[in-house]
C-alpha cells in the first residue's frame, strides 16, 4: 500500500466525518440568513453600494425576519504631498455602524461597527481624479458590506429563526 493511497483514504474519511457532523459551508447560496434580512441604508451612493453588495451576498428578502440598519461615514486623508504642496494620493477611511433587529418585535439581535480604507491617486486630470475617488468610495462600501456579512454569518446559528 502506497503513502498516496493511505493519504487519500484518510482525506475521504475526514470528509465523511465532516458531512456526518452537520458541517455546512458558511459562504454559499444556501446560508442560514439568505433572503431573511431587509436592508435599511442611507439614500446616497455609498448607501446604495452597501445595500447592493449586502443583497448580492445575503439575497433579496421575500418575507424578512430581520432588518439591518447600516450607516456609513467616510473621510478623506492626504497621503502623499509634493514639495509644491499638491496632494497626489488620498485614503478614504470608512466606518459602518449597523444594527440587526427582529422585523416584528424590534428587538436588537446584533450590532457592530467596522472600519477599513481604500486609496486613490490624484495625479491625473480633474475628471480622472473624480472617477478614481468615486471608484474608491464604491470599493469601500463593498469592503464594509463584506465585513458585515462575515460577522452576521458567524452569528447566524445563535439568531432565533
Amino acid at each position: 500500500m502506497s503513502s498516496d493511497t493511505s493519504t487519500r483514504r484518510l482525506f475521504l474519511l475526514g470528509l465523511l466525518a465532516l458531512g456526518g457532523c452537520g458541517f455546512a459551508p458558511v459562504y454559499g447560496e444556501n446560508n442560514a440568513l439568505r433572503g431573511k434580512i431587509a436592508f435599511d441604508t442611507r439614500e446616497n451612493v455609498a448607501g446604495f453600494r452597501l445595500r447592493e453588495r449586502l443583497e448580492q451576498r445575503l439575497g433579496v428578502p421575500d418575507a424578512p425576519v430581520y432588518v439591518l440598519r447600516a450607516q456609513i461615514t467616510d473621510r478623506r486623508r492626504s497621503l502623499a504631498i509634493t514639495t509644491a504642496g499638491d496632494n497626489t494620493r488620498f485614503n478614504v477611511v470608512g466606518t459602518v455602524a449597523w444594527v440587526l433587529t427582529h422585523a416584528t418585535t424590534g428587538d436588537v439581535m446584533a450590532e457592530g461597527s467596522h472600519e477599513t480604507f481604500t486609496s486613490y491617486s490624484a495625479t491625473g486630470s480633474t475628471t480622472a481624479t473624480q472617477a478614481a475617488e468615486a471608484d474608491a468610495t464604491a470599493r469601500l462600501s463593498v469592503a464594509l458590506a463584506d465585513m458585515i456579512v462575515s460577522r452576521l454569518l458567524l452569528l447566524a446559528p445563535d439568531l432565533p429563526q
